[in-house]
């Protein structure tokens, strides 16, 4: 699997060859499900309320989740009801179900505990309509629901498709899995209403006029997991052996961040995206294991032993937005709805 994704970022003649037969029949059955829905053949189905759909067309960690938290923060800051639908990946819920601060993230997932702990509604389905007429029952003054994931989830009609792509990577080889990075073609991005670009580094091929929004994720002071107001700075962790430890998508911009901070590590962990994390997993020879927020719903509830979690510190990150992202999905969905 290593062998694949870098093969999709530093693109190898013999493995495009080998590859693209599957990507073919991938390429050929997706575009026939956006066809199906495209042409009636297979219903959407419309929400009471407008939907905004947060998404990306490649796999592998954007920032989808820092996104939708800064989304909530500054929708709650102009008195916005926002609740948010999610698939849930990692979790196991075999029907809508509403995410509570003790919900169990084997049932539920990861990202929709973090965005629980933001003071939203959330709830997780592998149906994302049914989820949402869920939330909707639940908490009927929301009046506005975003879809955490969800572009390919054709069966939710939706209002507004935001999609969020990596600054550094981009696109990679431009090519569909498993031949490349991308869940749909780079086309798709002239349908979409708009593109928030996390960080900066590669030349994006965006299709004029797209309306461009550029994200920075803008770390915290790192804190301890079961005290969040017990923080530490770098000159903290110095003469001790610091691990850092990620099962995210895209784990070297948290490294990259952790440098950036100044905190010398002498051991990187990474684990698969939505990985099921075990006391075996922490590095028994550390003195601070640091770990990014979305582990720490994780690792709080498998993590038992008060000697490793006194190790454990959580570096949050906060994403900015420039414009103001918020405000533009307020305006355009007045101009669509006359409210």
């Amino acid at each position: 699997m290593r062998l694949i994704e870098q093969h999709w970022y530093r693109p190898r003649g013999w493995l495009t060859a080998l590859l693209a037969p599957l990507e073919g029949l991938f390429a050929l059955l997706a575009a026939a499900r956006r066809q199906a829905f495209r042409r009636g053949w297979k219903t959407s189905g419309r929400l009471p309320v407008p939907v905004v759909v947060i998404g990306n067309i490649n796999v592998g960690g954007v920032g989808k989740t820092p996104l939708t938290l800064a989304l909530l923060r500054d929708f709650a800051v102009r008195g916005v009801k926002v609740g948010v639908i999610s698939r849930g990946y990692g979790g196991k819920a075999p029907a809508p179900t509403e995410v509570g601060p003790d919900s169990d993230p084997a049932l539920v997932g990861d990202e929709p505990l973090l965005l629980a702990a933001a003071g939203a509604p959330v709830v997780v389905g592998r149906d994302r309509v049914a989820a949402g007429r869920h939330l909707l029952a639940r908490h009927p003054d929301v009046e506005l629901i975003l879809s955490d994931d969800g572009l390919q989830h054709y069966r939710l009609a939706r209002d507004l498709e935001i999609v969020v792509l990596d600054g550094r990577r981009g696109l990679g080889s431009g090519r569909l899995l498993p031949n490349g990075p991308l869940r749909e073609p780079p086309s798709r991005l002239a349908a979409v209403d708009a593109v928030v670009v996390n960080g900066e580094g590669a030349q994006l091929p965006l299709p004029d006029g797209l309306p461009r929004f550029a994200m920075t994720l803008r770390p915290g002071a790192c804190h301890a997991l079961d005290d969040a107001s017990r923080a530490r700075d770098a000159a903290g962790f110095a003469g001790r052996k610091v691990a850092v430890l990620a099962g995210i998508g895209h784990p070297e911009r948290f490294f990259d961040t952790l440098a950036g901070q100044g905190i010398a590590v002498e051991q990187r962990l990474s684990f698969p995206d939505h990985h099921a994390f075990a006391p075996g997993d922490i590095p028994a020879d550390a003195d601070a294991v640091i770990v990014t927020s979305k582990d720490a719903v994780k690792l709080a509830r498998v993590i038992h032993d008060a000697a490793q979690r006194a190790r454990l510190w959580v570096l949050p990150v906060q994403a900015t937005l420039a414009p103001d992202l918020c405000e533009w999905i307020l305006a355009r969905l007045k101009t669509k709805h006359g409210r």
